[in-house]
């Protein structure tokens, strides 16, 4: 290495693992695409499409800086080997970054997106059969501009997911293939339905994502109304929980009928097909060993709380007075029917004697009385009733309008849901700074909301990229818990590079370029990954200074 007397001050910079996501934004041609969509304009130097991926970059830096700190954030950062020649962190300051964001918003944020996703993943023969679909929301802090044309979208109070009732918020429609990648994305206003905006996704996604595969559309029981069902028609195949307030699913999951195992034999199985809204599905009754155990333990603390409120509506009864024994047994007869969890551990009809006036104490000699009745009772729980009860807990019913998916497909199918929730956490940690919006207009948070995405999809392709070269190649990686892994999470992957930097020195009137703390496992994941990749961390000679 050069001596220290050649370092060129203020050169030292992060490289990080920030090549793997800009050699990803390279490969998948999105800077590329999004120049020719929405060209540059104005007269700053850095493109639209540079733009997307320096937020991008920072958006998936892990660090504990938010958006907002973006001009911050690539002073530490080797510009020039990111995006060209002569391009400076002072680029990317809050004029063009907020221009770039108008210019998204202008275009649309989820016809943008959709041009990514078509374009450069669908024309590789991708192969998406299943599409899972939810929606989360979004606090916004501090105030911004709603004089705005925001295509029916309001930034205003709703059902809040983390607790902050104080804070308006907007709702995020999501879209994610069976690996967990996004393919499409909607926002919505804050208070809007989670009914509505699913099926106002999968319409959109029917007609904007055309495969020659058979398509499943995939939701939980929000989705699964009378009205969404109808709209959906008989062209398009869907998967959803069935809600389990409606009659039908009630009388299905009290079945007393014995189950078939499935293949995973954690689970078991029932079937049947059901006219619900007037819509042939096929309705598959599960019961999960792992749900029932984890049911159960809030079973018994509800038993113990019920039977004490139980309790106290008993000795409301037992305070009453009855004219005759036949009417005190016929009330509690009446009240234990109502109670099938319970039975009576004992119970009888007493007579009473009651003073005329209704004073208390003894009565006088001689003095008239009248007599009531009243029910001395104790109640337990019915054994064989809870018995059952416990039997019948986990249980849950899937449906589908394709009456020739089996019970084991079904559920697998289903399970992959948990892939879109997963994306919405990664979207909400506390180490992807993007999450929390600051932006003072609604027309930047709705473009806001699509680089989030972007970010999301760039992290979940290059995951499943990566781990399929490893299982290809039959090659591994330290995992967090230093074993080796063909499966490592993309997180502790940029960990790994967390250290490496990029220096300058002056040498005989050349600039130098050196790359530090390079280990010989980040070479065996770049050289699997490919030359997008790769060419991020090649040391260079530059020309005279």
């Amino acid at each position: 290495m050069p001596s220290i007397d050649g370092f060129i001050e203020g050169s030292n910079t992060s490289l990080a693992h920030y090549g793997l996501v800009a050699g990803a934004y390279d490969k998948l041609e999105i800077g590329e695409l999004i120049d020719e969509l929405i060209p540059k304009t104005k007269s700053h130097i850095v493109t639209h499409g540079q733009i997307v991926k320096s937020l991008v970059i920072n958006g998936l830096a892990f660090i504990d800086r938010r958006l907002y700190l973006h001009p911050v954030f690539f002073k530490d950062v080797p510009t020039e080997r990111f995006f060209g020649k002569g391009i400076e962190p002072g680029h990317f300051n809050d004029d063009t970054l907020g221009r770039t964001l108008d210019r998204i918003y202008e275009y649309g944020p989820t016809e943008l997106f959709n041009q990514i996703v078509i374009k450069r993943l669908l024309k590789d023969d991708y192969g998406i059969h299943c599409i899972h679909v939810d929606t989360t929301n979004f606090s916004v802090y501090g105030d911004y501009d709603s004089n705005f044309d925001s295509r029916n979208m309001e930034i205003t109070f709703g059902h809040p997911k983390d607790g902050r009732n104080d804070l308006k918020r907007f709702v995020l429609g999501m879209a994610s293939d069976n690996r967990g990648v996004p393919v499409f994305l909607q926002t919505f206003s804050g208070n809007e339905s989670d009914k509505k905006a699913i099926i106002e996704m999968i319409d959109k996604l029917r007609k904007n994502l055309i495969s020659s595969h058979k398509v499943y559309h995939i939701a939980d029981n929000a989705f699964y109304t009378k009205a969404n069902l109808q709209e959906m028609g008989d062209h398009t195949f869907w998967i959803s929980r069935v809600t389990n307030s409606i009659g039908e699913a009630k009388e299905f999951l009290s079945l007393d009928e014995t189950l078939q195992e499935c293949e995973d034999n954690r689970y078991s199985y029932a079937e049947k097909i059901s006219d619900y809204a007037g819509i042939k599905q096929k309705w598959v009754l599960y019961s999960s060993n792992e749900m029932q155990k984890q049911k159960l333990k809030k079973y018994e603390i509800m038993l113990q709380k019920n039977i004490l409120d139980e309790t106290k509506s008993l000795k409301k009864m037992k305070a009453r007075e009855f004219a005759c024994e036949a009417d005190a047994f016929q009330e509690a007869e009446k009240w234990i029917s109502e109670r099938r969890r319970y039975r009576y551990s004992s119970i009888e009809v007493c007579p009473v004697s009651k003073r005329n006036d209704g004073k208390k104490g003894r009565p006088k000699k001689d003095e008239c009385l009248f007599q009531v009745y009243k029910i001395r009772a104790e109640i337990e729980h019915d054994p064989e009733f809870v018995k059952t009860e416990k039997s019948k807990l986990g249980r849950f019913i899937l449906a589908t309008n394709d009456d020739k998916m089996d019970p084991d497909t079904l559920l697998s199918e289903y399970k992959n849901q948990y892939k879109v929730e997963r994306g919405f956490r990664f979207l909400k940690d506390k180490s992807f700074r993007i999450g929390e919006v600051f932006l003072k207009k609604e027309s930047r948070i709705q473009a806001l909301a699509m680089i989030m995405v972007l970010c999301l999809f760039i992290y979940s392709l290059v995951e499943f990229e990566l781990r399929k070269k490893l299982q290809d190649s039959k090659e591994t990686v330290t995992s967090q818990t230093n074993k080796q892994t063909e499966r490592p999470t993309l997180k502790w992957v940029f960990f790994g590079f967390r250290r490496v930097r990029e220096l300058r020195f002056s040498v005989e009137g050349q600039t130098k370029i050196v790359i530090t703390n390079m280990e010989e496992e980040l070479w065996k994941i770049l050289r699997l990954m490919g030359r997008d990749y790769e060419k991020y961390y090649f040391p260079k000679f530059c020309c005279g200074m």
